[in-house]
């Protein structure tokens, strides 16, 4: 009987945590469609904003921005988007490998020298190069309680501040692009320097010739950095519909591993049980042959 009521416990055990599981999934589809909503809706925003800016900045001589700068990368920052909560399967360990292996093919001689820097966008991500002793700066936890573009583009400010200042002269960005709730696509983006020559490569074949008041220049002004508080704001978009998709994917597996577990336990159980009964029964058949004889 001790065995059967080992079994009866793993069964409420995996009961209890196949309910937790499904409760996650149920609570990650919820807010995946509104985040899925969320990047939908700024993506032809975003898109629209560069065709603008190809546009304009066409025509105009390089130079006018502080954030199209290329200087040599001395110092690099990386800013690395992750998650707050795990339980998503590979979803934060693949966005920190990313990040990892492109400092290592890429800035390896600036990580030597002590002249790579980490933003790091979500608790999984922060505690892992802090515990590292990576050189992190910022604690951008809360963000995922309040996202919205204004608490993001402080962030993006901040970044923008030291680029301008000299502190970094290349800055990167590594997340989980959105495609569907099965489907996070690893990704890596130069954030600056905004380069004059990728943005008119954006430049779309049928452009027109626009007259532009105030003037080109200035409008290329305000609109870089608007670009770039846009380029960080959908990659937190992304990266957040991203995690609700690896967790909900995740939790949907978990519960179905939990269904299976459930059949073979309640297999064990009824056997055990089985037999229980048939040595019970045994015991009784062979007492009483014994009392018939005495």
């Amino acid at each position: 009987m001790a065995n059967l009521k080992e079994v009866r416990n793993r069964i409420a055990s995996v009961t209890s945590t196949q309910q937790i599981t499904k409760a996650m999934k149920m609570v990650s589809a919820a807010k995946l469609k509104r985040a899925t909503n969320a990047i939908v809706q700024l993506r032809p925003y975003a898109e629209k904003l560069r065709e603008i800016l190809a546009n304009v900045s066409a025509s105009v001589e390089d130079g006018t921005s502080i954030y199209t700068a290329d200087r040599k990368p001395n110092k690099v920052l990386v800013v690395v988007i992750a998650s707050n909560r795990g339980l998503a399967g590979a979803f934060n360990a693949n966005a920190i490998k990313t990040a990892n292996q492109l400092i290592a093919s890429k800035y390896n001689e600036q990580m030597e020298a002590g002249n790579v820097t980490i933003i790091a966008i979500g608790k999984r991500a922060q505690d892992y190069y802090v515990r590292r002793r990576y050189q992190v700066i910022g604690d951008n936890n809360e963000l995922f309680s309040a996202l919205n573009f204004e608490n993001t583009s402080k962030i993006t400010e901040a970044i923008m501040k030291g680029f301008s200042d000299g502190d970094y002269d290349r800055v990167e960005l590594v997340y989980n692009r959105f495609r569907n709730a099965a489907v996070q696509i690893l990704t890596t983006e130069q954030l600056l320097p905004l380069l004059p020559a990728a943005v008119k490569a954006n430049r779309p074949k049928n452009d027109v010739d626009y007259i532009v008041e105030p003037s080109k220049e200035k409008i290329i002004k305000e609109l870089i950095p608007k670009a770039i508080k846009v380029q960080l704001y959908k990659a937190v978009l992304d990266s957040y519909a991203s995690e609700h998709g690896a967790r909900m994917t995740a939790m949907d597996k978990a519960t179905d591993n939990a269904g299976e577990l459930l059949k073979s336990l309640k297999l064990s159980y009824n056997q055990a049980r089985q037999a229980a009964i048939t040595t019970e029964l045994t015991e009784i058949v062979s007492g009483a042959a014994a009392l018939s004889n005495g």
